[in-house]
């Protein structure tokens, strides 16, 4: 696949931007991501950095700012949140008709399908989850006015702004009527939870999201911060539940890798988040349904992209029923909550 950036350009910039850059660069497209793509780029010397951009095609007005994502990924630095060191954000025409966002390659491994999850140890996976959770208790203990962070989003409450998003967000992307997933969006409105607590929420918190060391299941890296914004940190827990698929269940088109034996399951991610964060986990089930109603929603912005033009699927296939499968777990998560009948 064909990397979207003019690289002899890239490099004159990576130079100019004090990158010890050697020879030529090559780029290789890596992971499955449909949001922002993501290059591996690498010079004659066998350095390596990250390159980021939206993808092709018409493109939401409020997502794909790379240059959002690269504020907040620098202003994390030295914070205790393991992310990537930042370089910079690359505007010239010469390079891409839209903003590149550069950062430094970490060594280590994305847990992205089964196989890669198949050569961790069940030890591994154990620790991989619960430092999943951990992680993300770290993440909400940034103090995001010292960090400067403070200004990024409104702090107004979170629900109602995240259901006003992702609802023009769908509007936006539709391929065709989905009354069920609408009525989720009714129920969600209807049991909205009651917050003051204000912290710096990742968006799109999952093991695909993160850079481990396979042999300790030690998180490296926390990428894919483009979603970020200040809410409910309960947000981002209930959003990892939503994508954490376990033992004895195959939602399709959800992520399978953690059915694995060794994982833990979404109630010992959780109890361990609340335990590492202090917080009370009362409205969690409210956060675990909006997590499963956003992950039908980008699924379908993925396949309405994916139509619009083919080269954005990078060889991932997504199909209408998968995201009906996804509007289904949904309701399963309604009831178990007690959320619908």
């Amino acid at each position: 696949m064909s990397v979207e950036l003019d690289l002899q350009a890239l490099a004159v910039w990576m130079r100019e931007a004090g990158e010890p850059v050697v020879g030529a660069l090559s780029g290789t497209r890596v992971g499955q991501g449909q949001s922002n793509l993501t290059y591996r780029i690498d010079d004659e010397a066998g350095q390596s950095w990250i390159a980021r951009r939206p993808p092709l095609g018409k493109l939401l007005a409020s997502a794909h700012d790379v240059a959002r994502e690269y504020r907040i990924m620098a202003a994390l630095q030295g914070t205790g949140v393991p992310v990537p060191a930042t370089i910079g954000v690359c505007t010239e025409p010469a390079v891409a008709d839209v903003p590149v966002f550069l950062m430094a390659h970490v060594e280590g491994t994305v847990v992205d399908d089964e196989e890669s999850a198949h050569s961790l140890s069940p030890d591994v996976r154990r620790s991989l989850g619960l430092e999943l959770a951990r992680t993300l208790a770290k993440i909400h203990a940034v103090d995001i006015d010292a960090v400067g962070l403070g200004d990024l989003a409104s702090r107004k409450p979170y629900a109602p702004r995240q259901l006003k998003r992702w609802s023009r967000q769908l509007e936006d992307s539709r391929t065709q009527d989905r009354p069920d997933l609408d009525a989720l969006t009714e129920l969600l409105r209807n049991n909205q939870p009651e917050t003051d607590e204000i912290a710096l929420v990742h968006g799109d918190f999952h093991i695909r999201n993160v850079i481990i060391d396979e042999g300790t299941g030690e998180i490296r890296a926390v990428l894919d911060w483009e979603l970020s914004t200040l809410g409910d940190p309960l947000a981002d827990t209930g959003s990892a539940l939503a994508y954490w698929t376990q033992a004895g269940e195959m939602p399709g088109g959800m992520f399978a890798a953690s059915t694995l034996d060794g994982f833990p399951t979404r109630a010992e991610i959780a109890e361990e988040y609340l335990r590492a964060s202090g917080r009370s986990g009362q409205s969690l089930g409210f956060w675990h349904l909006l997590g499963v109603w956003k992950v039908a929603i980008i699924a379908e912005g993925v396949y309405r992209r994916v139509l619009d033009n083919p080269e954005n699927a990078a060889g991932v296939t997504l199909t209408p029923e998968n995201i009906q499968a996804v509007i289904d777990h949904g309701w399963d998560v309604a009831r178990e909550n007690g959320l619908a009948p």
